[in-house]
């Protein structure tokens, strides 16, 4: 090929240019967005939907629900479970990583990751109810006074709906 260099060309076994050589410019951060806020112990759904969105593309979402399989002691047996081990060591350490400091140090002793999305889970999904009744008993002890301007309290009560909503 005429007017390529050999440093922008692909050569064949022979040395002979058979292609100009394409210069991909691949960003930084080739991910499929934002990385969440790491969790610090509030919004546990939000943050929750967010991570299983990242375990699911890395393929690794699937250690969340099963365990490792621990039939036969052939070497394609071992080698399945050392596969297994290696992927959920993965998927537990991308939840990990997702917590705040101080999480961190409490679940990072979990041994699998299926475990440890389970207690994050049991935790959090218990406090996120627990406000839920809060917001809900705020809703029905709501009462319109005649001391207050009507807007505000209509928009106290909007407030209200919207946090029941969330």
């Amino acid at each position: 090929m005429t007017g390529v260099t050999s440093s922008d060309c692909i050569s064949n076994d022979k040395g002979k240019c058979v292609a100009p050589a394409l210069h991909v410019v691949i960003p930084a951060s080739s991910s499929h967005g934002e990385k969440p806020e790491k969790f610090n112990g509030t919004d546990f759904k939000r943050w929750q939907q967010k991570i299983l969105f990242d375990l699911i593309t890395l393929n690794l979402a699937k250690f969340l629900k099963e365990d490792a399989s621990t039939t036969g002691t052939s070497i394609e047996a071992v080698d399945v479970a050392n596969a297994w081990y290696h992927s959920d060591f993965l998927c537990k350490n991308y939840i990990l990583n997702e917590l705040d400091n101080t999480l961190y140090n409490v679940y990072s002793p979990i041994k699998i990751a299926k475990a440890l999305w389970e207690s994050l889970d049991k935790k959090y999904k218990i406090e996120d109810a627990g406000m839920k009744k809060f917001v809900i008993g705020r809703f029905l002890d709501f009462k319109m006074v005649d001391s207050k301007k009507v807007i505000n309290q209509v928009q106290e009560l909007q407030v209200i709906l919207h946090e029941i909503e969330a």
